[in-house]
């Protein structure tokens, strides 16, 4: 272990950009944290840019330098559990999806 820093709650994805130098992790929290590496053995947090509530899952084009996060709002959860399923998820609220596009300002 190089570096802890902190970053919202409930990470799901992350990536790292050799490019610039940027690792990202998107959190459920709706928060995506940037971190630059300043050296192979220091890192700083650049900013917290604000998503939405459940925008955990992301992804990185490499060639554009875009982060894509996606989200979407949920319904209450089931009252009903099952043996095969004890933890049963809220429903996501049809055309509540949004693909969110992030990029540097240039």
């Amino acid at each position: 272990m190089i570096a802890t820093l902190p970053i919202g709650q409930g990470v799901d994805g992350t990536a790292y950009d050799p490019a610039t130098g940027d690792a990202f992790a998107s959190n459920v929290d709706g928060t995506l944290t940037v971190i630059h590496e300043d050296t192979p053995n220091t890192f700083h947090v650049v900013e917290t840019v604000q998503t939405a509530p459940s925008g955990r899952n992301m992804g990185l084009d490499p060639a554009t330098h875009r982060l894509y996060v996606v989200a979407a709002k949920f319904g209450p959860p089931p009252a009903e559990s099952t043996a095969t399923n004890p933890r049963r998820r809220p429903p996501v609220v049809p055309g509540s999806f949004m693909l969110m596009v992030i990029e540097r300002a240039k």
